[in-house]
């Protein structure tokens, strides 16, 4: 019987990141350690598992694009598909970690394993935590119990559905808010405390499909912005959106996805000219529930950035 592998992806971040100094965990140049150097600084001798390595990107992941998500998720797929990969590593940036995450969990809905890791400090620090986070990954990857894609930082396992960065510099940074953590790493040991994601639930299989043609054509991804809510909204960026050619919006709104009345008629009116409108929160914890009455569809409990993107996915496939 052929020895399980286990796949690690680079995409950068700061857990490649780099320092002049190394008391310094802020300021430091992102991605620019490979893959190769992440994995030979996570273990002090020879793996007790087979791995192999691939350079996706090297990006700081606040430059993360659509164009970067859709070729990860189809070198996710390939290594997936192969019968002796347990499952896949990403190394990634803090910064849009739970968008990536998402979005590989509704293109590539997998059974197997996508263990997203990542690093508040960069390698070179006094004390840099990348090294633990991926050797937690791998605890993660090859435990018999996991599926999906999730996220693992600090010791916590989030599911990609209800990650999201909650702090701008604690090592502990990411939070699955009322939903809770899937699971603890203690000691190189995983504790299952929570539902994790389930193969096929949300995939959207056509923009998968269309995923291979998407990483050269630019221009034909859906544009969908976020609009948020505040003291004072008003019309004016959702009329420029709509002079520019947006196909859908996702409105960060008040509380329970209130919006401010020049704002909803402005988001009416270009409602009335096809455009897809979404109501979300810009509130951290919580989601928005239905209203009777509303003229928009709510996010089903999606905060803005991940209902940006499932927005993306639904025209995208339409």
């Amino acid at each position: 019987m052929a020895e399980k592998k286990v796949v690690v992806l680079g995409m950068g971040g700061t857990i490649a990141g780099k320092s002049v100094n190394a008391a310094d965990n802020i300021g430091y140049a992102a991605a620019l350690l490979d893959v190769d150097n992440l994995v030979a600084s996570a273990h002090g001798g020879p793996l007790p598992f087979a791995i192999e390595m691939e350079q996706v990107a090297q990006l700081d992941s606040k430059d993360m694009s659509l164009w970067a998500l859709s070729l990860l998720a189809q070198r996710v797929t390939y290594w997936l598909s192969l019968s002796d990969v347990q499952g896949v590593v990403v190394t990634h940036g803090t910064d849009t970690l739970e968008e990536t995450a998402f979005f590989l969990q509704q293109v590539c809905s997998p059974v197997k394993p996508v263990v997203l890791t990542c690093a508040m400090r960069p390698a070179t620090a006094l004390t840099p935590d990348g090294p633990q986070n991926l050797r937690d990954a791998f605890t993660v990857v090859l435990d018999t119990g996991s599926s999906g894609v999730v996220v693992v930082c600090a010791g916590r396992v989030h599911a990609a559905r209800d990650v999201q960065k909650s702090h701008t510099y604690l090592l502990d940074a990411f939070t699955s808010g009322d939903a809770g953590c899937v699971a603890y790493v203690e000691e190189g040991k995983l504790r299952h405390v929570g539902r994790w994601p389930i193969a096929g639930e949300d995939f959207v299989a056509n923009a998968l499909k269309r995923l291979p043609l998407l990483t050269r054509e630019l221009d034909a991804w859906p544009s969908v912005e976020i609009v948020m809510n505040h003291v004072g909204s008003n019309g004016k960026m959702v009329d420029a959106l709509v002079d520019l050619g947006i196909q859908g919006i996702v409105v960060a709104g008040t509380g329970n996805g209130t919006i401010h009345n020049a704002l909803e008629n402005a988001l009416l009116r270009a409602e009335s000219k096809g455009v897809v409108i979404v109501r979300s929160t810009r509130c951290a914890n919580g989601r928005v529930l239905p209203i009777l009455g509303s003229p928009f569809k709510d996010s089903a409990g999606l905060g803005p950035v991940k209902a940006r993107i499932a927005l993306i996915l639904r025209l995208l496939s339409a």
